[in-house]
């Protein structure tokens, strides 16, 4: 059986960051992925939206969705990553059927 599996993770930045600190701390998040021999296979940047009720005391993010090949330990530290660093206000991680 294949050690990669497919998924689909969405995870929306705080607001505040420049483009600069975005792109590096997406960069940083798809490292994790990419460090098992896992890829990004897919990249789409929603850009900045209101929420429908303040998270973390914040009232809009940057949203980011990506697809994803990578094995269970990757993604577990990305998961871990994702929750420790203050630039992450949420995240979601599906299995991707495709």
């Amino acid at each position: 059986m294949d050690k990669y599996r497919k998924y689909e993770i969405m995870y929306i930045l705080s607001s505040t960051l420049d483009e600069e600190a975005r792109k590096a701390t997406i960069s940083k998040l798809h490292g994790i992925l990419e460090a098992g021999g896992g890829k990004v296979t897919d990249l789409k940047e929603m850009g900045e939206r209101e929420f429908a009720y303040p998270i973390k005391k914040n009232t809009k993010g940057y949203y980011v969705v990506i697809k994803t090949s990578t094995d269970t330990a990757s993604l577990e530290e990305f998961k871990r990553i994702a929750k420790l660093d203050q630039n992450v206000i949420r995240n979601l991680v599906i299995t991707d059927k495709d």
